[in-house]
């Protein structure tokens, strides 16, 4: 029945092989944009036809594996090429493929003109070919394959434009992070396999054995130690506190890299791996409690470095690694599904943010070439006004901007709202629930005054574009609308799939049918959760009032924002001239990255360094010359005997002869 599902990341792989081998002799934008575009519109209608199979089976049976072939045996070990089809991973394909496709379409009238405009779509299906074999595979291995195939993706399309310093190194910086995370991935699986296998005699890493398995995993020690490596993998890949730094860096790349890698789908691969292993992280209380509080440090963190940044994609990087962080908060408290939906939600809204912005980049871009100014086309201190040039582009930002600010109608209103009571209400963390939602409501705050500040900066008041520019801002062709009109109404609409049961009894009793969708994924986690704690029970009193203080928050951070950039928009100088020390350091970033560099970067050079000029020279090379130096003198003095002279080679022999008496004479 799900024999066909190879073929979802068939296509784009079939896609960067054509556009990677010839795409140089295709020459033509349009066939090379129309083939990877194709390939992946392929697979999002298999995807299609697949979530349609599976929701019309019983919610108990749809966990379907499909074996491709046998990729490893070595004793006990056994790796299958082989997809897990259920209701997570089907959501995800979902995700990837649709809102891969709207991106692929945007890139061939975005990118058109770029050098290399082939191996950009090769890559970028590279990258879905990636992407899907990680949401699918059903096993540890094969999600390992596409963890590493997304990363290597990453640093590819971020160092696209190679010839700019600080584009390679961003990608190297991506790289490098990421591979710390990856080396806890690879001791987490190896750990998981031994001990299961130690201890109860099942050697696997196959998810649905795994899951089958979970009563016989005890809580904490050693399945701490697991989750906690997983954890770290994590990490990496969702841009978390300690490991985010490469995100904003990797704005360095092309847009729509940006909206696709670094924004709806690759960050969200330590959020998808969690869920995926729900059952595991939930027998772990001290792993959940890391979760939770690094995720909250993390959204609350990177916002107010959201909130000083004048680069428009460095706002939109700190607001994704912010919104990750929700995630993991979701996640920690055990709000598994809301995690998901936050994800769902967020791919909407944020993807469009982004192809907004490279929308508006592309308008400004054009208009500064046209009076050959080299001014910061990304600056939004070079904008404003631009809601009369570019219209829809404005719709469609606005529309997601009011969306990850969490105003009710909007898809982040649903997603975040549940983030939020999860985290006050859970029964997992007691005392600290009250710091989760402290910290998740400030983080709330500050995205829908930073978001605001974007909008009001770049599309209202003066136009402050350089002289003779402005006549030239335009919007831009239908090829890149288009996919912002759909996202946008994603925005508004996809939040109603996660309808919360106090709403939905509103509306004559509406489910929440994305709840409905995952419980069977999430099942075994909630129950066991169900049984080792008790959850409170709160009034829909308390609850109606936590989600109007999630809505007054967000409409005091865009207040603020309208008062400082559209009422009185001298007042941010005036502050930076009171705070100037503040101001450099949430500008500056916290400092963070020059921290790293003193305490991390720098001694590994000087290590380095130390081993290659003070150890490697001195040590190594001197032991090495200097027995070749003892063999050349020796052989420097011995060679005086090797004369060819027949008289010499007799009085050596006669002197051996003396020599040899002698020593059995007087011994």
């Amino acid at each position: 029945m799900f024999d066909n599902v190879w073929l979802i990341p068939l296509f784009p792989l079939i896609g960067f092989l054509i556009n990677g081998l010839l795409g140089k002799k295709i020459k033509n934008e349009t066939v090379i944009g129309s083939i990877g575009a194709f390939a992946v519109l392929c697979s999002f209608i298999v995807s299609v036809m697949t979530f349609l199979k599976l929701i019309g089976l019983p919610a108990e049976e749809r966990v379907i594996n499909v074996k491709i072939f046998t990729w490893i045996t070595a004793g006990h070990f056994n790796a299958d090429v082989a997809f897990l089809i259920d209701p997570l991973s089907c959501l995800m394909l979902l995700v990837v493929t649709g809102i891969g496709f709207l991106i692929h379409v945007y890139s061939i009238g975005y990118m058109h003109g770029e050098e290399g405009f082939y191996r950009f779509f090769a890559y970028l299906n590279l990258f879905v070919f990636s992407m899907l074999l990680l949401v699918t595979g059903n096993n540890l291995l094969l999600m390992f394959v596409g963890w590493e195939g997304v990363g290597l993706c990453s640093y590819l399309l971020i160092g696209y434009y190679f010839h700019k310093k600080s584009a390679g190194d961003a990608g190297k910086k991506a790289f490098v992070m990421n591979r710390v995370g990856d080396f806890g991935f690879l001791l987490g699986t190896f750990t998981l396999f031994w001990y299961m296998g130690q201890t109860n005699n099942i050697w696997t890493i196959q998810f649905t054995e795994l899951a089958k398995n979970a009563n016989l995993l005890p809580t904490g020690g050693v399945v701490t130690v697991i989750t906690l490596c997983f954890f770290l993998g994590a990490t990496g890949k969702s841009a978390q506190i300690p490991l985010y730094t490469w995100l904003p860096d990797a704005m360095e790349g092309p847009t729509p890299v940006s909206a696709l890698i670094h924004a709806a789908t690759m960050v969200t691969a330590g959020v998808y791996m969690i869920g995926r292993m729900s059952y595991l992280f939930i027998r772990s209380p001290e792993t959940m409690t890391v979760v939770a509080l690094v995720g909250g440090c993390t959204a609350l963190f990177a916002a107010t470095i959201g909130t000083a940044q004048n680069d428009i994609k460095r706002v939109l990087a700190y607001s994704t690694v912010s919104q990750l962080g929700y995630m993991f908060l979701a996640m920690g408290v055990g709000a598994f599904t809301a995690g998901i939906f936050h994800l769902m939600t967020h791919a909407f809204f944020k993807a469009c943010l982004f192809l907004g912005s490279g929308a508006v980049i592309h308008s400004m871009h054009g208009a500064l070439h046209h009076v050959h100014s080299h001014d910061d086309a990304q600056d939004m201190r070079n904008m404003g006004g631009l809601r009369k040039h570019m219209p829809l582009t404005f719709l469609t930002f606005l529309i997601a901007t009011i969306a990850i600010a969490g105003i009710p109608g909007f898809s982040g209103f649903f997603s975040k709202d549940e983030i939020l009571w999860q985290a006050f209400s859970n029964p997992l963390h007691g005392d600290l629930n009250i710091v989760l939602w402290g910290m998740g409501a400030c983080a709330a705050l500050l995205t829908a005054f930073y978001m605001f500040r974007l909008v009001f900066m770049t599309f209202f008041g003066t136009c402050r574009i350089k002289e003779g520019a402005e006549k030239h801002l335009h919007e831009s062709p239908m090829v890149i609308v288009i996919p912002l009109l759909v996202l946008a109404l994603l925005s508004i609409l996809g939040g109603y799939l996660g309808l919360p049961k106090l709403i939905g009894d509103l509306f004559g009793g509406v489910p929440n049918y994305l709840d409905q969708y995952l419980e069977p994924v999430f099942a075994n986690a909630n129950q066991y959760m169900l049984a080792h704690v008790h959850p409170e029970q709160h009034s829909h009193t308390l609850e109606w009032g936590m989600m109007a203080a999630s809505v007054v928050i967000a409409l005091i951070g865009i207040s603020i924002a309208a008062l400082l950039y559209l009422i009185n928009p001298e007042l941010p100088k005036k502050f930076t001239t009171a705070f100037p020390a503040l101001h450099r350091a949430v500008y500056n970033k916290w400092y963070i990255d020059e921290l790293y560099d003193f305490m991390i970067v720098n001694p590994c050079k000087a290590l380095g360094r130390f081993l290659w000029k003070g150890f490697d020279v001195l040590v190594v090379d001197g032991v090495v010359n200097g027995v070749a130096s003892t063999v050349m003198a020796f052989g420097g003095v011995i060679r005086y005997m090797q004369s060819g002279l027949i008289y010499n080679y007799a009085w050596s022999m006669a002197l051996g002869v003396v020599a040899i008496v002698a020593y059995y004479v007087f011994k």
